[in-house]
């Protein structure tokens, strides 16, 4: 974990085009719905007991990376919320392993609710949902990072992958 930005530079927020849970809901909420609205021509598998231990296995890793990244976090001191300024860099725990573990729990959720609801709209939504994190979440939260921690940020991005 890393301390204080440069001197000089203001500290602002990364600018996301949205909060990414919100983001998830709602790709998740199109997706129930355009499974009753505009059903697809192939659907997922009938529903068994696979589904369900696949899908909740998702789910679960999912959230359970959610939460070591959120108190990750926690511990550091800084704000989890996009929409708040981040105080330091963290780079231990989860997040000396990936840059985004938060958002790979997410996506590990969302694609565990998919096959448990056998939502082929959900799994179709999955590129998406992944292009507006990538390019209006994560790009815009990278280039935050890097202006306001310079040559830290840059030494991490170096070092640790940005999803996995």
């Amino acid at each position: 974990m890393r301390d204080s930005p440069q001197p000089g530079h203001t500290i602002g927020t990364a600018g996301v085009i949205a909060r990414p849970p919100l983001l998830f809901l709602g790709a998740l909420a199109l997706g129930l719905a355009s499974d009753h609205l505009l059903p697809v021509p192939f659907a997922v598998l009938q529903a068994d007991l696979a589904h369900w231990i696949i899908g909740g296995s998702l789910i679960l890793s999912g959230l359970a990376l959610m939460a070591a990244g959120i108190r990750d976090f926690s511990r550091a001191g800084t704000p989890v919320p996009t929409n708040q300024a981040t105080r330091v860099l963290v780079t231990t725990g989860l997040h000396g392993w990936s840059r985004n573990p938060i958002y790979v729990g997410m996506f590990l959720a969302y694609v565990g609710i998919g096959v448990a609801a056998r939502s082929s709209w959900i799994l179709i939504l999955t590129l998406p949902l992944a292009l507006t994190i990538r390019y209006g979440v994560v790009a815009r939260e990278e280039a935050y990072l890097e202006q306001r921690f310079r040559d830290a940020y840059r030494d991490y991005r170096a070092r640790v992958r940005r999803w996995l």
